[in-house]
């Protein structure tokens, strides 16, 4: 059986060292688990700390904001691996309440949106048989929190590079303020994690058969609420899972058998969200 390899973007903390962790945890000591970010240092101290017993876990920088380096460490795995068999797109960055979105959402969409399809297109190529690629979102991901006049900014899009457009424009319209006179919500989480699930659903539709036919789930993901210091600027999380309680479904989602009504879709406990209202 050829060893199993595994990424996880945003890795240092939080859920996807939880998620590094799992993995480790539940392969075996033949296969691989990459753990990545943006901070070299960071990585390396994170991946030390891993509990050892079972699959290796090696310390890798990988800056999703970087225009290239995802195309760049995919072509490592492929030339290293041959392939990959795992891979969470974890990567975020987040805000507080007191932040002011005109100054951060440069950065904030070329973390949290280009970065999410820049590692659809380096990875999606690299996945073997039964394959996992899984986004992380939120259950905010869906056009049932956006104003129907904006609903086709995001739905059924030709292509990821469709998807980049309109979420630019909607950058562009943060940043120059013209969006507090439009149907745009105030909440800029919003229309991120929307599009990111519109990545991963217009991505899905070009390969749904031939993924399905060779046992591969594509899909988007809503961990939950978690108890973490960042979600706790925003919302009461005292009695909110752990990230590694959280992370318990999502590593159901990337080791079980694959459900075909799961392709494409954003999913919560292994329950599909629908996309539309």
């Amino acid at each position: 059986m050829t060893p199993k390899v595994a990424l996880v973007t945003g890795a240092t903390q939080g859920l996807g060292l939880a998620l590094v962790e799992g993995l480790a945890q539940r392969l075996t000591p033949a296969d691989t688990v990459y753990l990545t970010g943006r901070d070299l240092d960071r990585v390396t101290t994170a991946a030390e700390g891993v509990p050892g017993g079972g699959a290796e876990v090696r310390a890798a920088l990988l800056d999703v904001a970087d225009p290239t380096a995802a195309a760049r460490f995919a072509d490592q795995l492929r030339k290293r691996h041959g392939g990959v068999d795992i891979v969470f797109g974890n990567a975020v960055m987040r805000v507080g309440p007191d932040d002011d979105p005109p100054a951060f959402i440069d950065q904030y969409v070329e973390v949290n949106n280009l970065g999410t399809t820049r590692m659809l297109r380096a990875f999606a190529p690299l996945l073997r048989d039964n394959a996992r690629l899984i986004v992380v979102a939120s259950s905010l991901g869906t056009l049932r929190y956006l104003a129907s006049v904006l609903h086709s900014r995001f739905d059924d899009l030709p292509s990821l590079d469709d998807v980049d457009r309109e979420v630019s424009a909607w950058r562009d319209a943060v940043r120059n303020g013209t969006v507090r006179a439009s149907a745009w919500p105030g909440f800029v989480n919003i229309p991120s994690k929307i599009g990111q699930v519109a990545a991963v659903r217009t991505l899905a539709r070009s390969r749904r058969d031939a993924d399905l036919a060779r046992g591969i789930l594509l899909a988007s993901v809503c961990p939950g609420m978690m108890n973490t210091p960042t979600s706790g600027v925003w919302w009461d999380v005292a009695n909110a899972p752990t990230p590694a309680q959280a992370a318990v479904a999502l590593l159901d989602l990337a080791l079980d058998p694959v459900k075909p009504e799961h392709y494409g879709e954003l999913l919560l406990d292994g329950a599909v969200l629908p996309w539309k209202p």
